[in-house]
């Protein structure tokens, strides 16, 4: 029996590249504006009569056809869980202060990201990307409630 040592290579390269392109794919960039339907207009931030902070529209409208993309999207951390050197968990938020020092966005606007290890995080003034896999299920704390998780790979400066 002879072995065929040129479709054995093929089939190596084939099966290879396969799961290269896969495992190289770029993610899909997408800024806050892209994770609402088209119609809807983002309503302005509520202070009550008590001087409380309150969200605004907790059951707002979400996209579903970003749930299980592969996505990076730019904001500002929030951390939730982790210690000195990491964060495990956070609130990406859309602008500076949100969910701390002004009123929490509707929760179209919050993603709830996880890392199953933490991340480092230099600064929380500055603006950073976040990388992974997005989902349309939803996360309350009480801080706020959020329409989108994501899956945490990857924490990078932004560089707008």
């Amino acid at each position: 029996m002879k072995f065929n040592f040129g479709l054995l290579l093929l089939g190596v390269c084939l099966f290879s590249g396969a799961s290269m392109a896969k495992g190289d794919e770029e993610p899909k960039e997408i800024y806050w504006e892209d994770m609402v339907p088209q119609d809807y207009v983002v309503p302005p931030s509520a202070i009550d009569h008590n001087g409380q902070m309150t969200q605004v529209e907790t059951d707002a409208p979400l996209l579903q056809e970003l749930n299980g993309q592969f996505v990076k999207i730019p904001g500002f951390v929030v951390p939730l869980e982790g210690d000195a050197d990491n964060i495990t968990e956070f609130l990406l938020v859309p602008y500076f202060g949100a969910c701390i020092h002004v009123p929490p966005p509707p929760s179209n606007q919050i993603v709830y990201v996880k890392f199953s290890k933490g991340v480092p995080i230099a600064n929380l003034y500055d603006a950073v990307w976040v990388t992974g896999i997005l989902s349309t299920d939803g996360w309350k704390g009480d801080i706020a409630t959020v329409g989108y998780t994501l899956k945490g790979q990857v924490v990078t400066e932004f560089e707008g």
